[in-house]
C-alpha cells in the first residue's frame, strides 16, 4: 500500500468520525472525554492528520455509540479495491 492510499484511508477515517460526532451533537472535547483521549488527537484524526491505534478506534466508536464495524461500512471508510470490484464483492 502507497502513501497516498495509507492517507486517503486516513481521511475517510476522520471524517466518519467527524460526520458521526456532529450527528451526535458532541463537540470534539465532549467526544475526547467520552473516549478518554486528548482531544486535539480527536481534531487530528477527523483532519487525517493521525493513525489511530486499533484499541482507539475501539475506544472512539464506544464513545460514539457504534460498533466498529458499522462505523466502517456505514461512513464509507472502506473503499474497494479494483480487484474486490472486479470480483463484485461489496
Amino acid at each position: 500500500m502507497g502513501d497516498k492510499s495509507q492517507s486517503d484511508v486516513k481521511q475517510r477515517f476522520g471524517r466518519a468520525i467527524r460526520r458521526r460526532r456532529r450527528e451526535l451533537d458532541f463537540s470534539q472535547e465532549e467526544l475526547a472525554e467520552r473516549a478518554e483521549l486528548h482531544r486535539t488527537y480527536i481534531s487530528d484524526i477527523e483532519r487525517g492528520d493521525r493513525n489511530p491505534s486499533l484499541e482507539n478506534i475501539e475506544k472512539l466508536a464506544k464513545a460514539l455509540n457504534i460498533k466498529v464495524s458499522d462505523l466502517f461500512i456505514r461512513y464509507g471508510v472502506e473503499e474497494a479495491s479494483d480487484d474486490q470490484a472486479d470480483l463484485g464483492c461489496m
